[in-house]
């Protein structure tokens, strides 16, 4: 049996150089903050460098920092609970509390120092410039990604749609046209539907910005790629701080398309608020309209 990598730090510890030796010690006494932080954080924490803490990688066995992160994560998830890799078993309701919001926290601060800025850009660019944009998703969170993303361009007067069946991708894709934007969510990135519609819309001259992990399939089809990685999830191929990340990059995508359009977007948001708070169904108090009441009406206005 391979040996964990905890076990492996645990070995090497004593015979490990000063430098590397403290690295090791900070790896053991939090594992989970090293997996959440950078590893230049973790490098001043140890009072070293980048090239010591990949040296370090090195004597566990595994040839990069990126393998190492991974199988740590691997490890951690397994040792978790069944629901979330951060939180023991025997972790009360304050530390689940706890380890559960700044996990959370972590996941959304990973995420500027993962997007590519002029990837962004050009994304914000692409869906202001677009004739169309319409936005596929795969599965049941990608497909709300998708439904939210579309509904956001929708108010800011972007012509948009959203495509959750595989068969409307294929359609979409077929008609989209050499100024259509197509914006195809996905955290895995490589479930074969989607790429079929995202080929297809390639061939239609379409820009596709892809929001889904780096090095993924999806991401090699993609004119555009904003991409946000996060550790592996104990039960669910794509978990929660997954659709965290990507709640987040949506936000920011939103506010670089709102500031683009300008006065055109923010005259249109103002006006759908005023709507919703004069008119909307949630503003008012309705009399009950059940059988009995819905006839009591109906004789009172014919008195």
């Amino acid at each position: 049996m391979t040996p964990r990598v905890l076990e492996k730090i645990a070995e090497i510890m004593n015979r490990a150089p000063a430098a590397r030796r403290t690295v090791l010690a900070l790896i053991l006494e939090d594992p989970q903050r090293v997996l959440d932080e950078t590893f230049e954080t973790l490098a001043q924490r140890a009072n070293s460098s980048v090239p010591t803490i990949m040296r370090t990688c090195r004597d566990l066995g595994y040839p990069g920092l990126r393998e190492f992160k991974l199988a740590l994560a691997q490890e951690l998830a397994v040792g978790g609970s069944p629901l979330n890799r951060r939180v023991r078993i025997d972790d009360d309701t304050r530390q689940v509390i706890a380890k559960v919001t700044r996990g959370a926290a972590t996941v959304i601060n990973s995420v500027q120092a993962q997007l590519d800025v002029e990837a962004v850009q050009a994304a914000a660019d692409a869906i202001v410039d677009g004739a169309r944009v319409d936005c596929y998703g795969v599965g049941v969170t990608s497909n709300f990604m998708a439904s939210d993303m579309q509904a956001r361009l929708y108010r800011m007067g972007v012509a948009s749609n959203s495509y959750l069946d595989p068969h409307l991708q294929l359609i979409s894709a077929a008609t989209i046209g050499p100024r259509g934007v197509v914006m195809a969510i996905t955290h895995v990135g490589g479930m074969p539907s989607l790429l079929e519609a995202v080929d297809v819309a390639r061939s239609q001259g379409a820009t596709i910005i892809a929001l889904t992990q780096p090095g993924s399939q999806l991401a090699a089809l993609a004119d555009i790629v904003l991409g946000v990685e996060v550790a592996p999830d104990p039960v669910m191929p794509v978990g929660p701080e997954a659709y965290l990340a990507h709640l987040t990059v949506i936000e920011i995508l939103t506010v670089l398309v709102a500031q683009r359009l300008g006065d055109k977007a923010v005259n249109r948001l103002a006006n759908i608020q005023r709507t919703l708070e004069t008119r909307g169904v949630d503003m008012h108090h309705h009399p009950r309209l059940d059988w009995d009441e819905g006839a009591k009406l109906t004789m009172g206005k014919v008195r």
